[in-house]
């Protein structure tokens, strides 16, 4: 089996969550590694005891417990926002892997918490602290590996997007700047 075959497999199992808590930026890096032996199987704190002993029978290796390094086991969590504090400065919008915080500039923000994979991305960059995990229900619709793993990559398509279209834009603007004459000393 190609280890891109192998990659593709046991990204499958992993709850595509895209928390970054394994030490990798999304889960399918993660999934790259651990088949290329470069990570092991116990680093998926949202996937838990249940996904590490899925990876275990997969690769044919022992189950372990989870790495304390990465976290704890919990249950399902979704971001909640309190609206009385939100200033609307947009710094959660970028980090959410599922885009399941909606709102603009100088507006109220909202989770959408039937898409909120509980990451905990977005807590960081608020400045306010109006962001707290809640216990999600156990059948919560985010708890679907790949609806989130399709969420991600039209997150991902949409910043790709936007850079190159910034890119086009500066490269537009620096073309129409009067150029300086060169110095003939």
């Amino acid at each position: 089996m190609s280890a891109s075959s192998l990659a593709d497999r046991i990204d499958a199992l992993l709850p595509q969550t895209q928390c970054t808590r394994c030490g990798y930026a999304a889960c399918a890096p993660y999934a790259a590694a651990i088949a290329s032996n470069e990570a092991d199987i116990d680093r998926c704190p949202p996937g838990g005891a249940a996904t590490i002993a899925a990876l275990a029978r997969l690769l044919g290796r022992d189950i372990k417990p989870l790495n304390p390094e990465c976290g704890v086991e919990g249950p399902p969590r979704v971001a909640c926002i309190d609206e009385s504090r939100c200033i609307g400065c947009a710094k959660c919008l970028a980090p959410c892997p599922v885009d399941a915080i909606v709102g603009a500039a100088k507006y109220l923000h909202t989770v959408l918490a039937e898409r909120c994979t509980g990451c905990e991305l977005c807590i960081a960059p608020c400045p306010v602290d109006c962001i707290e995990m809640r216990a999600a229900a156990a059948a919560h619709p985010a708890n679907d590996a790949a609806l989130n793993r399709t969420r991600f990559a039209g997150h991902t398509q949409r910043i790709a997007l936007r850079a190159e279209e910034r890119r086009r834009e500066i490269a537009a603007k620096k073309a129409a700047a009067p150029r300086l004459p060169a110095d003939s000393a």
